[in-house]
């Protein structure tokens, strides 16, 4: 037990951080700004480990009250057919839609017309964990000091049937579903041209946004993202989960039931899209047996495990060309310590891994009820802003890791699902 609350943190990365030059002229790199951003980890000494600190989740206080307008996005490709929900911080309404989640309405189409801005406000995009939504508590706790500052535009891109968003085709997310955030920056791009782009995730989002700005590479169009909370390899994170009793039949079978409800809601529509056994995935109880059963059949992978090697970030970390920012609880006990790939974070020198002794998973729940990774979100993402000339940086600059060539390529971001 760590004394009293107080967590001990530590930082990973490459010997030779990204180099980045201020906005007065001088330079400093990555692991500096990092390390300046992230203040002590000060927890709640009565949650005095990953479990409990999880468990603590299921407390439901009402959170920062966070207002929303929706727009809905359809997809431009055919093989990732649908449409997805993108949700934007405003200012506070009284129009909410009782058919969304709380605070959250449509913009109406003359709204929708006057979106589009030269402005330079800084925008912060976010990507919930599994089965989430902008509405999650921990998600509106990561973005409130961001969003109350008044200085930055914040949206939430929702995955898939979540956040009461409608299902309209087949097409499910999945932890590498890189699709909806590539549509939606390069959308915010042309629509909000002189805007910096930042992103942040948390757990499966995190992995998504992992994925998407290693396959990127040199030419994402953000500034800088953060994971938090990332499951990294998914094949052993879920067998962790399967190897304890909590892990199997609290954690593991909470997201599978989750995830049923999830396909339940839209299930009048998958019985017109998909192929999906809904007898067999009744009898689903925890997530590796809902990966079996909806997963394999939706994308054509031979078993849950072939899914989740293929899904997995670990290796895309490596391909990562911006500076990026990962929070980590060693004792998370569903983003296992085992998946995080130390080994990657300190080879590529875009990127710098923060992992805290406690945590648990997506919480680190201080005395009163906050959770300390919005500190540090807010603080980099601010110092990014305020200290570096975001525009003296080009992504992949910095020499290869250890500035040895050599004779053949790894190629961090391959995957073996090819998308017919």
């Amino acid at each position: 037990m760590e004394w009293f609350g107080r967590a001990t943190v530590d930082f990973t990365h490459s010997t030779t951080p990204l180099s980045l030059k201020k906005k007065d002229g001088t330079t400093t790199n990555i692991s500096k700004i990092v390390k300046g951003a992230v203040p002590p980890c000060q927890l709640n000494p009565l949650l005095y480990n990953g479990h409990l600190q999880t468990m603590w989740t299921a407390v439901k206080e009402h959170g920062p009250q966070i207002y929303y307008r929706r727009k809905i996005f359809h997809a431009q490709g055919k093989t990732c057919a649908g449409s997805f929900a993108v949700d934007f911080v405003t200012e506070p309404h009284d129009d909410a839609d009782e058919s969304l989640p709380p605070r959250t309405a449509y913009y109406s189409e003359e709204k929708l017309a006057k979106i589009a801005s030269n402005d330079t406000r800084p925008m912060l995009i976010a990507l919930h964990g599994l089965s989430g939504g902008s509405h999650e508590i921990y998600l509106r706790q990561g973005i409130a000091p961001l969003v109350e500052s008044g200085d930055w535009e914040v949206c939430v891109v929702n995955a898939r049937g979540c956040a009461n968003s409608k299902l309209t085709s087949g097409v499910l997310f999945n932890a590498r579903a890189t699709w909806d955030i590539r549509q939606f920056v390069k959308w915010a791009r042309e629509t909000f041209p002189n805007r910096p782009l930042f992103a942040v995730g948390f757990s499966l989002g995190a992995n998504i946004l992992t994925n998407y700005v290693g396959e990127e590479g040199a030419e994402c169009p953000l500034k800088a993202a953060i994971s938090v909370g990332n499951p990294f390899n998914l094949e052993v994170s879920n067998k962790a989960l399967q190897r304890t009793t909590l892990g199997k039949h609290v954690y593991s079978k909470t997201m599978g039931e989750s995830l049923k409800r999830l396909i339940a809601n839209h299930k009048e529509g998958l019985l017109k899209t998909s192929k999906l056994d809904f007898e067999r995935i009744e009898s689903v109880t925890y997530i590796h047996e809902f990966d079996r059963a909806v997963q394999t059949v939706l994308w054509g992978y031979p078993t849950e495990t072939a899914y989740y090697r293929d899904a997995s970030s670990s290796d895309a970390v490596l391909a990562i060309k911006i500076p990026f920012l990962a929070i980590s609880a060693l004792d998370d006990p569903i983003a296992v310590s085992e998946a995080i790939p130390f080994g990657e974070f300190e080879q590529n020198p875009h990127t710098v891994l923060c992992t805290t002794s406690l945590g648990g998973h997506l919480s680190w729940f201080e005395v009163g009820g906050k959770r300390w990774f919005a500190k540090p979100i807010f603080n980099f993402l601010t110092s990014m802003v305020s200290e570096i000339d975001l525009d003296a940086i080009t992504p992949g600059s910095n020499p290869e890791p250890c500035g040895i060539p050599s004779v053949s390529e790894f190629v961090a971001t391959r995957r073996k699902l090819e998308l017919l």
